[in-house]
């Protein structure tokens, strides 16, 4: 199978983010996109992160009914914090019947030569770059594996949705339905920034 990673902290998990992975997978012809909820991210602050078993529960919460799409806790089972060069390497010994591949923003991947072992990843897998924007990516000539797409976006950040939260304002329609009444019963990021 082709899997599509879309690699995050998902916090929470947002409409953007679900139509970013669902165009991505259709666009690309992969037949999954795995979201992988990131326990600790080497270049975040984790204080603000809800607990990775809440963020899981909301991901897989927000995509029940969406074969094309799986949430996935790989990265809670290696050390932390999480480096996505070793945990495609995980993945391809784990699931070699599998071909992976990274789904990233143009912001991600102006960074990627800051990530642990970018050249391998560039090398072995292919990375599906959407625009953000303001941060348009030139064509990369050099590399086959660098696909670059256009993505419908929208301008929802999970920041925003913490801060209206943490305000008393309706996230209605920024997330699902689902995620919305599971962060409201369990009262998620009222009091974190």
């Amino acid at each position: 199978m082709q899997i599509g990673l879309y690699f995050g902290s998902f916090n929470p998990i947002h409409t953007g983010h679900l139509i970013i992975a669902n165009h991505i997978r259709q666009a690309a012809g992969l037949n999954q996109v795995w979201f992988v909820v990131s326990p600790q991210n080497p270049f975040k602050q984790s204080t603000a992160l809800l607990n990775e078993f809440h963020r899981l529960a909301l991901v897989q919460l927000a995509i029940d009914d969406e074969p094309g799409l799986k949430a996935s806790d790989i990265e809670f089972r290696l050390p932390k914090p999480s480096y996505t060069a070793d945990t495609l390497a995980y993945l391809q010994e784990k699931y070699p019947q599998h071909e992976f591949s990274v789904i990233m923003g143009s912001d991600s991947f102006q960074n990627l030569q800051k990530w642990k072992n970018p050249d391998y990843i560039l090398k072995h897998h292919k990375i599906y770059v959407y625009r953000r924007p303001g941060i348009d990516i030139a064509p990369q000539p050099e590399n086959n594996n660098v696909i670059i797409l256009d993505a419908p976006l929208l301008q929802i950040s999970a920041t925003h949705i913490r801060e209206s939260i943490k305000n008393g304002k309706s996230i209605r329609y920024l997330v699902p339905d689902k995620v919305k009444e599971e962060i409201e019963r369990n009262g998620y990021y009222r009091n974190t920034n």
